[in-house]
């Protein structure tokens, strides 16, 4: 409730007013508590007192009660009683700006972010993944980077970890040491995301922060959270505040000490985010709690003991609120203890014994002075809220959805091109490359295989030509030489016929010549005879 300008939360029996002063509200706070001790109502006082301050809240509702805060409350006998014996004057129920939010886009605007955005260190705190499977995670980031593969959604995170893994020896010298186990692993961890519905948040329209940073009227719009479901899924659960605090001190400029802050901040169940968590990554939570309030946003952890907040967390924590503990067993005792040596002890009662007998609605509160510096611990009861306590039905969050300006920015998811379609195309360049390359060596292996083929076959066709050359050389010879013999033997036979009818002439000639000369004894008539003879046959 707004007083003064002052953030009345609480009044102790002699009606002291216990205030958060709002330029002190970034000094970051504590609200813990056993089970059914009050905490809830705590956070939405604070949350509705900061609206009426005109600062933005986000906070986290993990049982479905926080939503009634967009409908005016009801003055119950029970709020009435608590507002007699506290001597509230002009309280008022009444509805706050609220606008709703949901990871699954059911119970509110739908909440996205790429996976580049969030990071291989968030992401592995999702999957629940060991610090090598992690280094492998952030080798495929920044490959996935350097080769500019957007990395909007699940599928392209499946892509580019199996690219890698099947290009892991290309890689490995450069990023370091890429085992195909590690890469089974994360993809059996995202599969069991998607399993439980985290594929609704990677993906575009990328949630903008700074639409939390809203103001309606005057005051400040609480952003609602509807992690009933995400809750299921505690590690989820822890890694998506985580994002969401890393992206807003990432995103918001430094702005100094303010009047008020600029955003308020509640992580309800912090120890989900703590437990387990390795020195490295606690480390970078502390200095991003240590630097965000110079961002103008203040930090609040609600969780059951302050003991589930690390000693480094809590040494930031200047305005706090115990409600009832246990203390049943050695370490319910411890637990305590360690809450009471937090605040500034208080003459007027034992601070350890009060924790343990407060009642539901009382608190033990310490805000941080003007100065800064915390105020003596005080006993109080905490004021009833002023909006409706409880769930809401359908009808009614549907339109307080409908009647925001944010309606219909996120609805819609957008599938743009990103890893898993250039990685794809890639492969069907790289496969189409090299199916012409197959199909061109096939062609070259047949063009070849078609010129040996033509060239034997013209070698035979030469062969055989040569070999009918031979032959037709060959018969050629040897008729010509049956010619030259015929001839021969004609010309030898005619020569045979010849001289055997030159003999018969001769001898025909003789026996006339004998007979004309009557001898051929004489010298004289030998020698006429042969001339004559002579003369016969030139």
């Amino acid at each position: 409730m707004l007083v003064n300008n002052q953030l009345l939360i609480g009044k102790t029996e002699d009606k002291k007013e216990l205030v958060i002063l709002p330029q002190m509200a970034n000094r970051h706070g504590l609200i813990t508590g056993a089970s059914g001790s009050g905490k809830t109502i705590t956070l939405k006082v604070m949350a509705e007192s900061f609206s009426d301050a005109g600062v933005p809240v986000f906070l986290a509702d993990v049982k479905g009660d926080l939503a009634g805060t967009a409908v005016k409350g009801e003055i119950t006998d029970a709020i009435q009683k608590r507002l007699d014996k506290l001597s509230v004057k002009d309280f008022e129920t009444k509805s706050f700006p609220v606008r709703f939010w949901d990871l699954f886009g059911t119970e509110g605007h739908p909440v996205r972010a790429t996976v580049e955005s969030v990071g291989p260190e968030v992401l592995s705190i999702m999957l629940g993944l060991s610090e090598a499977q992690e280094g492998n995670l952030a080798i495929a980031f920044a490959i996935a980077k350097d080769e500019n593969l957007a990395l909007i959604d699940l599928k392209d995170l499946r892509s580019v970890l199996q690219y890698v893994s099947e290009n892991k020896d290309k890689y490995s010298t450069k990023y370091g040491n890429i085992t195909t186990q590690s890469i089974g692993v994360i993809q059996r961890s995202l599969l069991t995301l998607e399993n439980q519905g985290a594929d609704h948040f990677f993906g575009k329209p990328a949630l903008e922060v700074s639409d939390f940073f809203a103001t309606e009227d005057g005051r400040g719009v609480i952003n609602i959270l509807h992690a009933v479901t995400l809750f299921e899924s505690p590690d989820m659960y822890a890694a998506f505040l985580l994002w969401l605090l890393t992206t807003l001190f990432s995103t918001s400029p430094e702005v100094g000490d303010l009047d008020k802050p600029k955003l308020v901040f509640f992580f309800d169940e912090a120890h989900l985010l703590f437990n387990g968590m390795p020195a490295y990554r606690l480390k970078r939570i502390v200095q991003i709690v240590k630097l965000i309030r110079s961002r103008g946003i203040g930090l609040y952890f609600i969780s059951q003991s302050p003991t589930d907040i690390p000693d480094e967390i809590l040494a930031q924590l200047g305005n706090r609120v115990q409600h009832s503990l246990r203390a049943y067993t050695p370490s319910e005792q411890k637990a305590v203890h360690a809450a009471t040596q937090a605040f500034r002890t208080n003459s007027k009662f034992d601070t350890e014994k009060a924790i343990l007998e407060l009642g539901t609605g009382e608190a033990l509160i310490s805000f941080q002075d003007e100065k800064g510096a915390p105020e003596i611990v005080e006993k109080a009861t905490i004021l009833p809220p002023q909006s409706l306590m409880g769930a809401i039905d359908g009808i009614t969050r549907n339109k307080v959805i409908n009647a925001s300006p944010l309606c219909g920015k996120y609805d819609e998811a957008i599938d743009t091109e990103s890893a898993a379609e250039v990685i794809q195309q890639k492969a069907d360049t790289e496969a189409a490359e090299k199916a012409a390359k197959l199909e061109a060596e096939a062609a070259e292996k047949q063009k070849i295989a078609a010129e040996k083929a033509a060239e034997k076959a013209a070698n035979e066709q030469a062969k055989l030509a040569e070999k009918e050359r031979i032959a037709a050389e060959k018969a050629a010879e040897k008729a010509e030489a049956e010619r030259i013999k015929a001839e021969e033997k004609r010309r030898a036979q005619a020569e045979k016929e010849a001289a055997k009818a030159k003999k018969s002439t001769k001898s025909k000639t003789d026996r006339f010549l004998g007979n004309v000369f009557g001898s051929a004894g004489s010298t004289i008539g030998r020698k006429i005879t042969d001339k004559i003879l002579k003369d016969i046959f030139k």
